[in-house]
């Protein structure tokens, strides 16, 4: 019997096998440049075991696309006697779109493909109801775009550190206790349908948390915690190399576990929850609450003598300048932060704990007196050799942790067959300039 299928053109599945493979193959030099380079022809051969005549041409393509440059010669000769050509990534081929927003102000920024910050646009949050925000973060990236000289083509993609518990493989922001009509909104598909890039939705602690290892205070650790503190409290937790999601995406809401039998009530509609307790809006009630009764603050001398403009972040200030009421009310916070850490050390045994940057306005002692907490509390075992230390990445943090994140997707090689050397020993030399480290990256990222 006859076939009666459709017969494909001859040779038509093999040279898209071909173009496949071709593609594939770009990528993965793209890659291994970008995780060791710069790096020459004959580097990534040993790397990569792409065939010497194909990464030469494909290099030769990639550099006419501006995607690679030269970056110098190497003093030792190939195998044809010449001075082998460096190969670097150009990190101006495109651009990434990174927004940080809280209940205060919005931050977008440009950023290259390194990560770095090339244009930033600031601007305070406006709180009148979910489609003005969404306006306002969609008109700041449109702004920041525009005072970068950029067009919407020039973008690799647009990374969102968002201030809400976040469905980051939806990119949906589920809720928010600091901007409470900030619910179901779905900024991912939002952000792809206005601009028309890929967009990543990330909780902007865990976003901070991905900058504060690659790029801070966490020295690439592989168990890790980063403490957010402000408004809410929210925490970054690395184990073995991986970002914990959780099932729905809502793993580190630090802020609402649960600190005290009989506290305060808490946005969230339980009580005595670390945030309410000792968040930056149950500092500020209690130091205006002493002042309101008669109490004396340098807090208010340093806001001009205007109670309601005092913040958690002038009641750090002023502790630290010897304030006896808000040293009082810091004492308290370290307390309760103590407690609650001395609970994440037993059950994740960090390496690392690394503190919200912002809390060492305070000074060195609250540091002290928290990790003194940690130490009575936790079980020695898993406290006695943990790092605790101040972030060092400011506001800019979460910009970076989404760029970072979105530039491992960018860069993710298709999986046809895992190229040498994401499965091999690095070669001896390579490792020493630490380039390798940025792998943990996808680790974080992908979970692989």
């Amino acid at each position: 019997m006859r076939d009666s299928r459709a017969k494909r053109p001859a040779g038509v599945s093999r040279v898209k096998h071909v173009t496949a493979m071709l593609d594939r193959d770009k990528q993965v030099i793209e890659a291994v440049i970008r995780r060791f380079g710069p790096l020459s022809q004959e580097k990534i051969h040993a790397l990569t075991h792409i065939r010497r005549s194909t990464t030469s041409r494909l290099v030769r393509e990639l550099l006419q696309e501006g995607r690679l440059l030269e970056a110098g010669r190497l003093n030792a000769t190939g195998a044809m006697g010449r001075k082998q050509v460096l190969l670097r990534l150009n990190e101006d081929y495109r651009f990434i779109a990174g927004i940080e927003f809280d209940e205060e102000s919005i931050v977008a920024a440009i950023l290259d493909l390194h990560p770095r910050i090339r244009q930033t646009v600031t601007e305070p949050t406006i709180r009148n109801g979910k489609e003005a925000l969404v306006n306002q973060l969609l008109s700041s990236t449109k702004r920041a775009l525009h005072e970068a000289g950029l067009g919407t083509s020039s973008l690799a993609g647009i990374g969102i550190a968002d201030p809400g518990l976040v469905d980051s493989r939806r990119g949906v922001t589920v809720t928010s206790s600091t901007i409470e009509f900030w619910r179901d909104v779905p900024l991912k598909a939002i952000f792809e349908e206005e601009f028309g890039v890929p967009t990543f939705v990330e909780d902007a602690t865990r976003a901070r948390a991905v900058a504060e290892r690659m790029l801070g205070a966490g020295n690439f650790q592989e168990n890790m915690i980063y403490i957010e503190y402000g408004a809410g409290i929210g925490a970054g937790i690395v184990l073995n190399g991986k970002l914990l999601l959780g099932y729905n995406g809502a793993a580190g809401e630090f802020g609402h576990t649960h600190i005290m039998e009989s506290g305060p009530a808490c946005k969230c509609g339980s009580i005595g929850c670390l945030e309410a307790v000792a968040g930056a809006h149950a500092v500020e009630a209690k130091i205006r609450k002493a002042i309101a009764e008669g109490g004396t603050s340098l807090a208010l001398e340093l806001v001009g003598g205007s109670p309601e403009k005092i913040s958690v972040w002038t009641v750090l200030e002023a502790a630290r300048l010897g304030d006896k009421i808000s040293s009082h009310i810091v004492t308290e916070i370290g307390a309760r932060l103590g407690l609650g850490l001395a609970n994440l050390v037993n059950l994740f045994n960090p390496a690392a704990v690394i503190l919200d940057r912002r809390l060492e306005l305070a000074g060195p002692e609250l540091l002290d007196q928290i990790v003194g907490v940690v130490k009575r509390q936790a079980l020695t075992y898993n406290a006695a050799n943990a790092a605790f230390r101040f972030a060092q990445l400011g506001r800019e943090a979460g910009i970076l942790g989404v760029a970072l994140i979105l530039l491992e997707k960018h860069f993710e090689i298709p999986m046809l067959k895992p190229p040498r050397f994401m499965i091999e020993p690095v070669p001896v030399g390579l490792e020493e300039a630490g380039a390798c480290e940025t792998a943990s990256v996808a680790e974080l990222v992908h979970g692989d």
